[in-house]
């Protein structure tokens, strides 16, 4: 598939096939004006200058500047991440359809 060029029914269906979706006859012309709206939004995201934008993965030295920041002015935009209990496991797992005490267990749904 090319950002330049008209989204076709079999780029649809190919993708539906990869991700391994079963699209109805009324979806898959949907999917092609919304996969083609997708493609064009990333084609004026690569026109834009990142000359002076550094690379990164993460944006958690970012985020942990600007907690920096806002705590020396007094403003909140985070949460405080807080380590609390979790959900107690024996509970959680009498409740579940099928378990082995520590997973749950789930019917296999990918054939290929």
């Amino acid at each position: 598939m090319n950002a330049g060029k008209t989204i076709a029914l079999e780029d649809v269906r190919r993708v539906a096939e990869l991700a391994s979706l079963e699209l109805t006859a009324e979806e898959e012309p949907r999917m092609v004006r919304d996969l083609g709206a997708i493609l064009g939004h990333v084609e004026q995201l690569n026109q834009l200058n990142t000359t002076d934008v550094p690379p990164m993965a993460q944006v958690s030295e970012i985020l942990a500047a600007e907690a920096q920041k806002n705590a020396a002015t007094g403003a909140e935009n985070l949460r405080a991440d807080v380590a609390r209990p979790s959900l107690d496991r024996p509970v959680v797992m009498a409740t579940a359809p099928e378990s082995d005490g520590a997973c749950f267990k789930v019917p296999k749904v990918i054939e290929r």
